[in-house]
């Protein structure tokens, strides 16, 4: 297991837990106490858990882990989704992109698109995409304003409404926290879902990219109802009732 594999574990155990001794998190890993005690001191430093004598607590109640924690997480799926999502994209179409890991390998996915390299733009509030891709020639790069969010590395606030409120996009995919039936798409925290609701009243078409972890789950702030999502990308192991629900709502499922 590598360090960013372990911390990540680290994170999402105590995510559940709440707190952790360093036996315990030992024991769950399968490594020694030495290492443990290092990973717990240094994701202090990085101010994602606070250290107690003998272990660790997490930061807060609402637990996000930061973008680069979860890139490991359901990563043959997402390769999938965002293969099967850059399908979507025409040449010389403008689409939006939101924050996350879905998204982000979609945004590499479609920067290496032979079929698009006559060119194409992304409007984005990711710093990570935009500054992946602005090396990319063929691929013109349009950044909202906002404040950084540390977790995410999305821009949010009401400053990134001047930028959304002048463009027009042909398609926004949005990777999301939760995609439920009734209450639609939502994120866990109220900034990014206001600005990706944004995305979504300026765009044609609306594509959802989540791994099937994500549907029928329910997040704190909710960015769009389902009459508003054109299609859902996600994979093969969403079950057949919650395919039928969506579905039923209007939404063409994609299942990659």
């Amino acid at each position: 297991m590598s360090r960013y594999d372990r911390w990540n574990a680290i994170l999402e155990l105590l995510a559940q837990e709440g707190r952790l001794s360093v036996e315990e998190a030992a024991q769950a890993l399968e490594v020694s106490t030495a290492t443990i005690r290092r990973d717990f001191d240094q994701l202090a430093q990085q101010q994602m858990l606070m250290r107690t004598r003998g272990g660790a607590v997490a930061q807060s109640v609402s637990y996000d882990l930061p973008l680069r924690y979860k890139t490991a997480r359901h990563a043959d799926e997402k390769h999938r989704i965002a293969a099967a999502a850059a399908e979507l994209v025409n040449p010389g179409a403008v689409i939006g992109l939101n924050g996350g890991t879905t998204t982000s390998e979609l945004a590499r996915t479609l920067a290496t698109q032979s079929t698009l390299e006559s060119g194409f733009t992304i409007v984005t509030n990711a710093l990570n995409i935009a500054s992946e891709l602005t090396v990319r020639q063929h691929v013109k790069i349009v950044v909202t304003g906002g404040v950084a969010r540390q977790q995410s590395y999305e821009l949010i606030g009401p400053l990134a409404n001047g930028v959304l409120d002048q463009v027009t996009l042909d398609a926004a995919f949005l990777g999301v926290d939760a995609l439920d039936a009734e209450l639609g798409a939502s994120a866990h925290h109220e900034g990014e879902a206001s600005v990706n609701h944004l995305l979504v009243s300026r765009a044609t078409q609306v594509v959802v990219v989540a791994d099937s972890s994500k549907i029928g789950k329910r997040a704190f702030a909710r960015i769009c109802p389902l009459s508003e999502i054109d299609t859902l990308v996600t994979d093969e192991q969403l079950s057949n009732a919650l395919f039928d629900q969506i579905s039923e709502a209007g939404v063409k499922v994609i299942r990659a």
